[in-house]
């Protein structure tokens, strides 16, 4: 995709990946739009790069998705670049997660990873087909691709968001949009709480990493120990999968 002269809209660009995305994309010379549940922290990150553009919105409602896009294209028609970043992740044991009572909390997961970007993409996708040139950048997971057991349904819906982007990308192979897909390793972020990715690659390496993918032209660009895993055979994943339960499950029993 060109990396500059686009409008560029990224859900969850409030803080986090998708704040350093808008950071880079705004020093590239595009004009950036974000937008985030919480207002205080839409203003925080607005205070940072005072050119963002930002919109409260709440991606679990589907009425609210809707309108995102009706104020995006009537009010910035030039738009071009759909980023879908925002994301949750829960880790639990399935055995004392009470779904009968708590459904409403795990399902926030499935709504948030998976219909938000599912939706919105398809909200988009005609709009950007009539464009010279737009693109579609889905933010999935390394745990796409080898599922972390300790949060089971993070690691479905970004597998399901992986899936989906391949079809995407097919079915918009003969349209101006190009479908990029973005599978971060643990980074140092907040995602999931406080302190539990310190130990992830840094935000402004990876960032950078990924947007040295994005100038080479990748479809599928990883990061760091994300890059395997992007490849790994059935075997492997098999394995991955089990030494990392294994080093964590101490944390959900």
């Amino acid at each position: 995709m060109k990396l500059a002269g686009n409008t560029i809209l990224i859900t969850g660009g409030n803080a986090g990946i998708g704040l350093a995305f808008a950071e880079r994309f705004i020093q590239a010379g595009n004009k950036v739009i974000v937008c985030g549940r919480r207002e205080e922290a839409l203003q925080n990150a607005k205070q940072k790069f005072p050119s963002l553009i930002t919109r409260v919105s709440n991606l679990d409602s589907e009425s609210e998705r809707t309108a995102l896009f009706d104020w995006v294209t009537a009010n910035y028609p030039e738009v071009n670049v759909l980023v879908n970043n925002a994301g949750i992740q829960q880790r639990f044991n399935v055995l004392k997660a009470d779904a009968k009572n708590n459904w409403s909390y795990f399902n926030q997961e499935i709504t948030t990873n998976i219909e938000a970007p599912f939706h919105l993409a398809m909200l988009f996708a005609p709009f950007f087909a009539a464009k010279e040139a737009a693109a579609i950048i889905n933010v999935t997971s390394g745990l796409a691709f080898t599922p972390f057991a300790i949060a089971p349904i993070y690691s479905a819906t970004k597998a399901a968001l992986h899936s989906f982007t391949v079809s995407l990308r097919h079915q918009l192979s003969a349209t101006s949009v190009e479908v990029i897909e973005v599978a971060p390793p643990a980074v140092n972020t907040d995602l999931g709480g406080a302190g539990l990715h310190t130990q992830g690659e840094p935000l402004d390496a990876f960032a950078d990493g990924i947007f040295k993918g994005l100038e080479e032209g990748k479809q599928e660009i990883g990061y760091g120990s994300s890059v395997n895993r992007l490849r790994m055979s059935r075997d492997e994943v098999d394995a991955h999968a089990e030494n990392m339960y294994n080093a964590m499950k101490n944390a959900i029993e």
